[in-house]
């Protein structure tokens, strides 16, 4: 027998599942860089409506009036690079409930793979309870964050004209970064402008020196004798172009920010002054790299401050701040949040069986900032340091950098969530709770076998 044909009929859009509608006035868009596919429920009957819109801002507009005409709460979308922006601020503007929905978790559309199957998919979806959104924060914290991480970005440029100015005066023979700390300072920053403006004289550039340097100026000049060929030279003069100009962006970048946090800061702790930080040490050095006024203004537009726990400089905070607010009621509790940042033990069975490693969807960015602040504590005499050298010897320096990630997040989420504070315990109290866990171990272990411990000097 010959197959049916259907054609010319329309079919009726059923769920597959039987799965009961949750929520009826939801839609769902499938983004490209060309055109939206976006499907609602309309009519009596609530049946699955499909319309194309393209992605010019007179297009999205048309797309969020028609959306406010049928009465559309929540429209689901796919993370497509970075089409979904625009419309999802617009969607924010507009009162209408932007869900963001990651494209892993909803690839498995049944049959042919095209853009109004996933559409419809998406709406099914969104519409019985099965989607959940991304976090991010609001309006403007994104401005912020915004900002921040093309900052951060210019930042790893200004780096990459440091390695260029380094390759340079290598290839030439000419070792600032021995005679100095910091090829950037005062004094390796004046060497290198006095070569670049045509100086050659190793005693002259070496009395550049600032006065804090450990080296004599005869022990400067030494490393400051090269061949001086004209195409280092050259290589040299444009990759001091490339900083300075980037050290420019960076300090209008550093304004703008400070405006827009003063901006979102309360209006009660608009003139206050941070608490004295516990650590006199710590203030010290920021207040010498220059990071005690953004701590004082992180303090004014949070209320806490991030800098007391150990690791986390004021950079630090700002980015933790940008990335993530003052509202975590997306996050149940830490353990949520500590997955989202995918600085958790990894699962990779399922059912029993193994399974491939999943990518994560979780804030790489924020995780990199929680291992460098663990790997910072490596040496430090406080508690967090303790931890880290205990895991270090008993798993390894990878698990310890992991578990003080982990420790710090958790931290963070405790003072962000419910504004506790951190008070570091100390090395020496520690080191003694550890001791009494592993006593009482040992206690319990020993009753199990029978046996009862007693200290040397009873046994004596």
């Amino acid at each position: 027998m010959g197959k049916k044909t259907t054609k010319g009929k329309k079919k009726s859009v059923r769920d597959p599942y039987g799965l009961p509608v949750i929520r009826t006035h939801v839609g769902a868009a499938d983004l490209g860089s060309r055109f939206h596919m976006v499907c609602i429920p309309t009519g009596e009957d609530r049946q699955q409506t499909l319309r194309s819109f393209g992605t010019t801002t007179p297009q999205l507009q048309k797309l969020v009036d028609w959306l406010n005409s049928e009465k559309i709460e929540s429209l689901a979308m796919e993370s497509t690079y970075l089409y979904w922006i625009p419309l999802y601020e617009m969607l924010e503007r507009a009162g209408i409930e932007a869900v963001l929905v990651n494209a892993r978790h909803v690839r498995n559309v049944p049959g042919c793979k095209t853009d109004p199957k996933d559409s419809r998919w998406l709406q099914l979806l969104h519409s019985v309870g099965l989607l959940k959104g991304s976090f991010r924060p609001g309006p403007e914290i994104c401005q912020w964050r915004a900002l921040t991480r093309q900052s951060g970005k210019l930042v790893e440029a200004r780096t990459r004209a440091v390695q260029w100015m380094q390759k340079s005066l290598d290839q030439m023979n000419i070792a600032v970064h021995r005679a100095v700390t910091d090829l950037t300072g005062v004094t390796g920053l004046s060497i290198i402008r006095a070569i670049v403006a045509g100086e050659r004289d190793p005693l002259v550039l070496a009395r550049l020196r600032d006065k804090r340097c450990r080296k004599s100026e005869a022990e400067i000049a030494e490393y400051l004798q090269g061949t001086w060929f004209e195409e280092h030279l050259f290589n040299l003069e444009r990759a001091l172009e490339d900083f300075d100009h980037y050290e420019r962006q960076i300090v209008r970048y550093e304004v703008e920010i400070q405006r827009v946090i003063e901006k979102i800061t309360p209006d009660e702790r608009e003139d206050q002054t941070a608490p004295q930080h516990p650590k006199a040490d710590k203030q010290k050095a920021m207040k010498r790299r220059g990071e005690e006024c953004l701590r004082q203004l992180l303090w004014r537009f949070s209320g806490v401050d991030l800098t007391r726990i150990d690791g986390i400089r004021a950079s630090a905070a700002q980015t933790i701040l940008s990335e993530l607010g003052l509202d975590l009621s997306s996050f149940p509790n830490e353990d949520h949040f500590v997955s989202w940042l995918r600085i958790c033990p990894p699962s990779h069975t399922s059912a029993g069986k193994r399974v491939k490693k999943p990518n994560g969807n979780g804030s790489s960015r924020l995780s990199a900032v929680f291992r460098m602040a663990a790997l910072s504590v490596r040496h430090a005499d406080c508690s967090l340091g303790a931890r880290y050298r205990r895991m270090a010897r008993r798993k390894s320096a990878k698990t310890a950098v992991l578990e003080g990630a982990r420790t710090i997040a958790k931290l963070v989420f405790r003072m962000l969530r419910y504004g506790q504070d951190y008070v570091d315990e100390g090395v020496t109290a520690y080191e003694n709770r550890f001791q009494q866990r592993r006593l009482k171990g040992l206690i319990n272990t020993a009753e199990q076998m029978g046996y009862v411990l007693v200290p040397k000097e009873n046994a004596a």
